[in-house]
């Protein structure tokens, strides 16, 4: 059996090649009891990561263990102790709540229907419904429901935010935080960086297929700093450029923290950082 110092989630060296787009070397381990955001523009490879980590797709190399157990050999008990979400996931869309439920937990030995009705109450979810008559935020509510109520340890969330309004949006982030206090691990992918200033712990930036950074929310943050320049971008400020993006009144530029002192700045947001290290990949 794992231990409690065993990582929820470890990966080492993740591959996987496509005709036109390659996932090279990623590698990170979660840590118990937090919440880490997986962020990248659309396409950099998010979606292949998750997908050849839970195997819905074969990695074309790497090693994946959850809870310090290798996939292959423990594939059943692994599921038993975690949950996948995604927005893009469907239901039948005529049956009711109750309906999928009961097929869902024949599935798992350990379905807790205590659980399951606690958060059904709790996310405002009546099993009497069918999802043709849930909006999107009440559907990915539904499959946590579903995913806490079998006992995961650790929540695997594809873009779970994705299409939904502010507020449907702000209530799965403090849904999030309620998971974390209850020592539950979260792992979600996101292109809306402003969920992830709420709730994340730790940021693993995709770029391009790769893993450019892997840092805490502050330690992340903390690299880098925004010039704002009126008019055109000084050619002083050209050579420490990481990026720049055109506003009404001139341009802001994104620096490392080290290079900053010449110039007066601000902190950057997590979209300004994602946005202006995106541009500068994209002149090259």
């Amino acid at each position: 059996m794992a231990t409690e110092r065993n990582s929820p989630l470890e990966v080492r060296g993740l591959n996987k090649e496509y005709p036109a787009f390659t996932l090279r070397d990623v590698s990170f381990s979660l840590t118990p009891g937090s919440i880490t955001g997986f962020i990248g523009r659309n396409g950099a490879g998010k979606t292949t990561s998750i997908n050849s980590i839970l195997s819905f797709v074969h990695p074309d190399g790497g090693e994946i263990s959850f809870f310090g157990l290798p996939w292959k050999e423990h594939e059943r008990e692994i599921k038993e102790r975690i949950g996948f979400v995604s927005a893009g996931m469907t239901y039948h869309t005529r049956k009711k709540l109750k309906a999928i439920t009961a097929v869902t937990r024949s599935f798992y030995p350990a379905w807790d229907g205590k659980a399951y009705d606690k958060y059904m109450t709790a996310f405002g979810l009546d099993g009497e419904k069918t999802p043709a008559e849930l909006s999107n935020g009440m559907k990915i509510k539904y499959a946590l429901a579903l995913a806490l109520s079998h006992g995961a340890e650790l929540l695997i969330l594809d873009e779970p935010t994705s299409g939904l309004d502010p507020v449907s949006r702000e209530e799965l982030v403090e849904i999030f935080l309620r998971l974390k206090d209850e020592g539950r691990t979260v792992f979600f992918s996101t292109h809306i960086t402003s969920d992830l200033e709420k709730c994340a712990d730790r940021i693993l930036f995709l770029q391009r297929g790769c893993l450019k950074a892997d840092d805490t929310l502050d330690g992340f943050r903390d690299a880098w700093r925004i010039v704002e320049c009126a008019g055109e971008i000084p050619q002083a400020l050209m050579s420490s450029a990481r990026g720049a993006s055109r506003t009404r009144d001139g341009y802001t530029v994104l620096v490392r923290r080290e290079d900053a002192d010449s110039f007066e700045n601000r902190e950057a947001s997590l979209e300004e950082i994602l946005i202006h290290l995106e541009k500068e990949a994209d002149r090259t």
